[in-house]
């Protein structure tokens, strides 16, 4: 079966060029690929100069990664209500699900994230990693660090392979959903609920269950049976 061709539609005109040509990179990213696409296409797509492209992002490469850091940026707000929160499986849990809201909302960034997110820059060899997924793989350290000072994970479980574990799965889970969309014939049947039960049993798996509080009584002797009269 071919794959899915997802029509460009025009761009709603922003106030300022910069915004337009991330509009636009992202429209025809998602939609045509990365590599099919053009600097000149996305000007003209922009309605600006590829020199003007140049001089907000140096290169094509610097748009996709600007691209994706916005994605992650636009995510600060649901998490800092999320901070508050208790480290444990329940607020990884509340940070999945933001991340799930935000791809979904914006199927042109989740299409970018999941098939290009980790492209290899020609220069150096770099792989693309934005500042905001950096920031946020701070968060998830920082919530694996405290659970695991709380005895939370499990003994011999280091936290740093726990994040990595988390997230490698999270990734190839939502990319084979997209892949399953782009080609019917791929094998992925399943919704984000049955994404979120997967991680919450990944979870529970790695994780020490916390014991109720014991609750002293005491014991009442009792009563000695009063002998029967004869």
């Amino acid at each position: 079966m071919a794959e899915m061709t997802i029509p460009v539609e025009p761009l709603v005109p922003t106030a300022s060029s910069h915004d337009r040509i991330l509009a636009a990179a992202k429209r025809l990213f998602a939609s045509q690929g990365y590599e099919a696409t053009s600097t000149m296409a996305i000007a003209r797509l922009a309605g600006t100069s590829e020199s003007q492209m140049m001089k907000h992002f140096g290169s094509k490469e610097g748009l996709l990664e600007a691209i994706l850091d916005d994605g992650w940026k636009s995510m600060g707000g649901s998490l800092k209500d999320i901070l508050p929160m208790p480290a444990g499986p329940a607020k990884l849990m509340a940070m999945l699900g933001v991340v799930l809201d935000t791809l979904n909302h914006d199927p042109d960034l989740k299409e970018l994230y999941l098939l290009e997110g980790r492209r290899i820059r020609r220069e150096g060899r770099h792989v693309v990693l934005s500042p905001g997924y950096i920031d946020f793989v701070k968060l998830v350290d920082d919530v694996l660090k405290k659970m695991a000072a709380e005895g939370q994970l499990k003994a011999g479980i280091s936290p740093d392979a726990v994040r990595s574990g988390i997230m490698g799965m999270a990734e190839g889970v939502m990319r084979d959903q997209v892949l399953a969309r782009r080609r019917g014939e791929f094998p992925a049947e399943y919704t984000d609920e049955d994404f979120k039960r997967l991680y919450a049993a990944c979870l529970d798996g790695i994780t020490v269950k916390s014991k109720p509080a014991s609750t002293s009584t005491t014991k009442v002797p009792p009563r000695s049976k009063a002998k029967r009269k004869r």
